[in-house]
């Protein structure tokens, strides 16, 4: 059956999968972003809807620290006796390890695993359990490294030790992303390696033993660095599963890139299906692709729009860093947001701000707003973020003692845009394409008239572009501001 990739559209880069009964879950990276660790389910791995988030609670972990780019890296999602665990790295803290019975909910505080290295993984095997990094040895080279450890305290009961080099063996290029899996008679190593740019791959290795030792595979399981045009790039950091019909398949990042690797919208989920040779995993031609064809048994569906319900705080929205609760009313019919001195800019900055992530390349959002400010430099309304140092502002902002629509990126080569703006609620419209945003803006019931129109955010934007685009909402002041912002609607839609 025919299906497209990305599987799971917008900034969700290094997918970990697991299987129960008929239920798939997966979890992806979210770096400085709270909610943590996005759950997504499917039960036919082609539609798939997200439940919940692994770090709910901001005593979780201290994302107060986290700036642009770091935070949580790379979970990994398994299933033991009852109990989901994920395993993952923050930034400045280090490995960890949560458990749910519930996986939409109910995340315990975490446990640290004192091992160091980065993307780290579990294998339940047995009455055992195996942690593995890319932790280096003594000689410094780069490595997979594993020991065994307790998941439920952390606690290592054995010493790390280095189990493989990487496909190159001498030379390995940011070796990471390590997978183990027990397979039949064989301990199969899933790794990344060539870093999460245009050279990224997946490379294999397999043992009949689980400390080693590892054979390599003498080619990638996959890699997209010789296919420039082909729609997909930087494809790598796979995990393995078995449907429960007999078929195998991988999860993995790649981008639909806009010049040779890097896409705005940031690193997606993609999937694809696995055969076996000689007892080595194989991915058809090596290479991924949009337009896929695997043994599916239900058919792929249109994403369905999403509309903000202002009567709770919905699995999507994102906040940046630590959230200030009390900046965020839902009211049932509309939130109101209080603006924060924290501005988008700061390296570590709190500032009033929900996000979701842009839901495709080619996307609509639209807000209703209501707001007055009191003081001068107060301002509210839509934003397109990646980073602190990478976004475009378009809402109501007063100057000099008058209210104006304005669109500003935080960049002094881009000329602001500023005009008169009427009383009433303002509605908002953002219409996304590959190149560009189209910003549009209506009073009361009139028809949207186009503001500006605006480039989409490149890599020399948004640094290493290890996130990806998020729009949402946000209210800011430059002093102290004592009226609110109404956000009367939310909606994102697939398309233009």
């Amino acid at each position: 059956m025919q299906y497209q990739n990305p599987i799971i559209r917008g900034f969700n880069p290094d997918p970990s999968i697991c299987r129960v009964g008929n239920d798939f879950y997966l979890v992806t990276s979210s770096f400085e972003f709270f909610p943590g660790i996005p759950v997504y389910h499917s039960t036919d791995l082609v539609n798939w809807r997200q439940i919940g988030n692994c770090i709910e609670r901001p005593s979780q972990l201290p994302f107060e620290t986290a700036k642009a780019g770091e935070g949580i890296w790379a979970p990994t999602i398994r299933y033991h006796l009852g109990l989901f665990y994920v395993t993952s790295t923050f930034k400045g803290y280090g490995n960890f390890i949560i458990h749910s019975a519930d996986p939409a909910t109910g995340w315990s505080d975490p446990v640290k695993v004192n091992m160091t290295g980065i993307d780290p993984s579990i294998l339940f095997d047995g009455d055992k359990a195996y942690y593995c990094t890319n932790q280096r040895g003594a000689d410094d080279r780069e490595a997979i490294s594993l020991a065994e450890i307790d998941p439920d305290t952390g606690e290592m009961l054995s010493g790390a030790r280095m189990i493989w080099h990487g496909m190159s063996n001498d030379r390995p290029q940011y070796l990471e992303a390590p997978h183990i899996y027990h397979i039949g008679n064989w301990y199969y190593l899933l790794a990344a390696e060539g870093g999460t740019g245009f050279s990224h791959m997946i490379t294999a290795a397999r043992s009949r033993g689980i400390w080693g030792p590892y054979a390599s595979c003498e080619k990638p399981l996959l890699t997209n660095r010789y296919t420039k045009g082909t729609g997909v790039a930087c494809s790598g950091h796979g995990d393995l599963f078995e449907d429960g019909h007999g078929n195998w398949w991988i999860v993995h990042l790649a981008t639909r890139p806009d010049d040779l690797w890097y896409s705005h919208i940031g690193r997606e989920t993609f999937l694809l299906p696995v055969t076996w040779e000689h007892d080595w995993p194989v991915i058809d031609d090596g290479v991924s692709h949009i337009a896929s064809e695997g043994p599916l048994w239900a058919e792929q569906k249109p994403l369905e729009p999403w509309q903000a319900d202002f009567s709770c705080r919905q699995n999507e929205w994102l906040l940046v860093r630590k959230p200030i609760w009390e900046n965020y009313e839902f009211l049932g019919d509309q939130l109101l947001l209080i603006p924060s001195t924290d501005q988008l800019s700061s390296p570590l900055g709190q500032p009033t701000f929900l996000g979701m992530r842009q839901m495709d390349i080619e996307c609509t959002v639209e807000t209703e707003i209501s707001f007055d400010p009191a003081a001068d430099g107060s301002e509210a309304g839509l934003v397109i973020y990646i980073a602190d140092y990478g976004y475009y502002a378009f809402g109501i902002k007063r100057e000099q003692g008058k209210k104006w629509i304005i669109v500003y990126r935080q960049d002094s080569s881009f000329v602001p845009v500023q005009i008169p703006a009427e009383n009433g609620p303002i509605r908002l419209k953002i219409k996304a394409s590959k190149q560009e945003y189209t910003l549009s803006c209506a009073c009361s019931r009139q028809s949207f008239q186009r503001i500006s129109t605006v480039p989409v955010l490149t890599k020399a934007d948004a640094g290493k572009g290890f996130t990806g685009t998020l729009i949402g909402l946000y209210a800011l002041c430059s002093a102290s501001e004592k009226s609110k912002a109404a956000i009367l609607s939310f909606t994102m839609k697939q398309g233009t």
